[in-house]
């Protein structure tokens, strides 16, 4: 057949308008349950009310993607999981098809995030944990990145202090499992520039560790400590991998899921190797040297 055939049969063809098997109120509207597919492939079966989605169902998308969980109006609201196509999941609370509450999310890496969102966003309270190194930051959030009082929490060792952007600033201790502290601050460093280099604000500030002195173990702390919230219960088992990284939204575009993998500043452990019965002076030291290799904290 011709292209021009191929043109016309097209034209000709009558439009997909999908499928719908269910029940059904006295003004013919979809309501109850059913099952449908839509124009764009996607299929749904679950509870309708006055045509809409509306109570439990689960959605699938041809991409691989599934939501399982409570609707409302045609919108996620209410408990739900939701498998990506990269084999990520969320489960937890969703407001007007955003996650948006408490909620636990498990990267492809292994990496998980449970705490409080706000619009897709980690926000409010949370802990995001490193499959990797078993390392924790447990603090406070702001439109997903780490804002205000919070602590690192690794093998041997935690940091408690302020968080600026994803990266450590202000005032903060170090707290070493050998039994002492080391308290300071973390400043912002100047960034020396080339004659030809244009003056733009770096994305991630550079900071460094200044040091002040060295104590005890102390019961206060100069941060107020998060309390890690409840994890959301889900079934694992629902879960299945697939291959992109878009978040698609039902019958319409794809949105993307910018929730990337959270790197934490990690420390060399052999620095701290038999030094538990030195005095607080000589802990100074390693302490010292042990902080300076936590100046590096990639941004997210």
């Amino acid at each position: 057949m011709s292209e021009l055939g191929s043109e016309e049969f097209e034209e000709e063809a009558e439009p997909d308008l999908g499928e719908y098997e269910g029940e059904r109120n006295e003004a013919g509207e979809r309501n109850g349950h059913g099952r449908a597919r839509l124009p764009n492939g996607d299929t749904y079966e679950g509870q309708y009310e006055g045509g809409k989605r509306h109570g439990q169902g689960t959605y699938r998308f041809k991409n691989g993607a599934r939501y399982i969980g409570d609707y409302h109006q045609n919108k996620k609201h209410g408990m739900g999981t939701f498998m990506y196509p990269d084999g990520s999941k969320y489960e937890g609370d969703w407001v007007d098809d955003q996650r948006q509450g408490q909620g636990v999310y498990y990267y492809p890496n292994g990496d998980t995030y449970s705490g409080d969102w706000l619009s897709h966003q980690r926000h409010g309270q949370g802990v995001y944990t490193h499959a990797e190194t078993g390392s924790k930051y447990i603090g406070t959030w702001v439109n997903g990145k780490q804002e205000g009082s919070g602590e690192l929490v690794h093998l041997n060792h935690r940091y408690q202090g302020k968080f600026v952007g994803n990266t450590l600033l202000g005032p903060g201790k170090y707290i070493f499992d050998i039994g002492c502290e080391q308290h300071g601050t973390y400043e912002q460093t100047e960034q020396e520039k080339d004659e030809d280099e244009e003056e733009e604000p770096l994305a991630v500030p550079v900071t460094k560790w200044n040091p002040d002195n060295i104590t005890g173990l102390t019961h206060l702390s100069p941060t107020a400590e998060a309390t890690p919230p409840a994890p959301v219960v889900g079934d694992p088992s629902e879960a299945e991998a697939a291959s992109s990284e878009d978040l698609p939204t039902e019958g319409g575009a794809l949105l993307t899921d910018q929730e990337a993998e959270l790197p934490l500043p990690l420390v060399s452990e052999t620095e701290a190797v038999g030094v538990a019965s030195e005095s607080l002076e000589e802990k100074a030291e390693v302490t010292s040297r042990i902080s300076e290799s936590e100046e590096t904290f990639a941004e997210e």
